[in-house]
């Protein structure tokens, strides 16, 4: 089996932001949380399109996602000199008394940055200290806990500014594909002989009932329809399983309802829909479906699912993931991320595996309780993921099924 890179390891540790004359320090920074997000529009839609910079902290995603559920938003802003160098969008949630502050997406974030401006010097221990509680003082009224999770301590060549806050490692990794403009470079990296085969496999048994077409519907209904058909697919396979269904609640299939309807921009887009719909005798069926973001250069899976009523032979995920690695190789994406979670087919699919972290920032005394059971609550996740016996029998029990042996994992919930 091919070895797999752990990129927080493998890569030549930079310092985030600049140096010098030109560079600004994080104690120059005031440190203040807005409750309208608009108010921020502008240095938002500056921060959001740098490369650096996580997708999942996007204006768009961060108001899809909290207008869908009906929550408070703190945008924790840092100035200096009238110019906004950092953005931390925080939804404010209840649990169990506690009010956690952490990024809008929750799950469905598969790496998390927020917005920081290369002029930002790395900061030193005392100025991480000083930000922490230039922190707590602005969120003294809103929150008890902030929690950052799902961060690399190392992107895209750059250490991450807050990196010497990390708490603990988050129990998901995730798991990239460097892509080339040259799609046979893309496959060398892996078994290209072996994926070849499997490509002309699926293609000829397919062929074989009628044929198919690869799909990227831009019509407003098409779009809409098909994502409907999503959650009734991957519902469908997850209660096949016996495992919950993270896609089920109304506000989270809204939110990605409102994901579609935002417009792209050069390309760039929060969610776009691909899917392999079938011909000939079973004309207009549809056996695959997934969801993609794009940022630039940059595209992240952000689900899939697989119907095989007809065909199942063919594996026709497979098939849709070789078509749409092969088109973002024509357009110019340099890595195709499969996102977080642990699964058979993204390592055999992908060469390189991040690790992250969570930070966790009491303000205030609840806070201070609450921060060592969830410490000890990821600690316990990451045992168990270690384990596919005891991972398997605590997804029957969530799903309230009885135990059984277990099976391939279809689900990349925590």
């Amino acid at each position: 089996m091919q070895r797999k890179m752990q990129y927080e390891e493998a890569i030549v540790e930079t310092p985030g932001g600049r140096t010098g004359a030109e560079a600004v320090r994080f104690s120059a920074l005031t440190i203040d949380a807005a409750g309208d997000p608009r108010s921020a529009e502008g240095e938002w839609r500056r921060l959001e399109n740098l490369a650096i910079n996580s997708l999942h902290q996007g204006l768009d995603w961060c108001l899809a996602w909290t207008e869908a559920h009906g929550r408070e938003l703190a945008v924790v802003r840092g100035v200096a000199d009238g110019r906004t160098h950092l953005i931390l969008p925080l939804e404010i949630v209840l649990e169990k008394g506690v009010r956690i502050a952490r990024f809008p997406g929750d799950r469905f974030n598969n790496g998390n940055t927020g917005l920081f401006d290369p002029d930002l010097a790395a900061p030193d221990a005392e100025e991480l200290q000083n930000f922490a509680y230039a922190l707590r003082t602005a969120l003294q009224d809103k929150a008890d806990l902030v929690v950052l999770d799902n961060i690399p301590l190392h992107w895209r060549g750059m250490r991450h500014p807050l990196a010497g806050l990390a708490t603990i490692e988050n129990q998901n990794r995730s798991f990239q594909l460097p892509l080339f403009a040259d799609f046979e470079a893309t496959i060398a990296q892996l078994n290209a002989k072996s994926r070849r085969k499997k490509f002309r496999s699926s293609s000829r048994k397919i062929e074989a009932i009628g044929g198919y077409e690869y799909i990227v519907p831009r019509e407003h209904g098409e779009k809409h329809a098909l994502l409907d058909l999503f959650f009734r697919q991957k519902g469908a396979r997850l209660r096949l399983f016996g495992l919950p269904d993270v896609f089920q609640p109304p506000e989270t299939r809204d939110f990605f309802h409102r994901l579609l309807d935002v417009p792209e921009e050069g390309g760039d887009t929060p969610l776009i829909l691909h899917a392999i719909r079938l011909r000939g005798e079973h004309e207009g069926h549809i056996p695959a479906i997934a969801g993609l973001s794009r940022k630039g250069d940059y595209v992240i899976c952000q689900f899939s699912s697989i119907d095989e009523t007809i065909c199942p032979e063919a594996s026709p995920g497979e098939l849709l993931f070789w078509l749409m690695i092969e088109r973002s190789c024509r357009e110019g994406v340099s890595v195709f991320d499969f996102g977080i979670g642990d699964q058979p087919y993204k390592r055999n699919w992908c060469s390189r595996e991040t690790v992250q972290h969570d930070i966790l920032l009491p303000l205030t005394w609840k806070g201070s309780i609450a921060r060592p059971l969830l410490i000890g609550r990821t600690r316990a996740k990451a045992a168990i993921k270690r384990s596919p016996h005891l991972y398997a029998m605590v997804q029957r029990w969530r799903a309230g099924q009885p135990s059984r042996p277990p099976e391939a994992a279809v689900s990349d919930s925590d």
